[in-house]
């Protein structure tokens, strides 16, 4: 399995950013997929999350803010950001996990930069 991140970039407060995440390998639908992102400094944090059944959940700092989507003919995930804060600055990993052999897999990470 293999991930690749795209769609960081440079951006001001309050802007917007759609991030993807190709996954090619294994089968996508079955597995849970993650969009975590690491500070400077920081320990690797969860934004949000999308089980292979469609539930979502986010970290309270982002949400109403982030809306994470999947498109399962594509093998992508999508993590759409707006209302951008500087405190939102970080590298943002892809993550596949599957529930049932626990097998995981990251991204290399697309930076996100939010300038005030």
């Amino acid at each position: 399995v293999q991930l690749v991140e795209s769609g960081g970039a440079l951006v001001q407060a309050g802007g917007s950013l759609r991030l993807s995440c190709a996954s090619s390998g294994g089968i996508f639908s079955a597995n849970d997929m993650g969009w975590y992102r690491q500070a400077p400094g920081k320990a690797r944090e969860l934004v949000a999350r999308v089980t292979s059944t469609g539930n979502q959940n986010y970290a309270d700092s982002v949400k109403g803010r982030f809306t994470i989507s999947r498109d399962n003919g594509k093998n992508t995930v999508y993590l759409q950001m707006t209302g951008l804060k500087p405190e939102d600055t970080a590298v943002y990993y892809c993550n596949q996990y599957h529930p049932i052999w626990r097998s995981s897999t990251w991204g290399q990470g697309t930076q996100v930069t939010v300038s005030s």
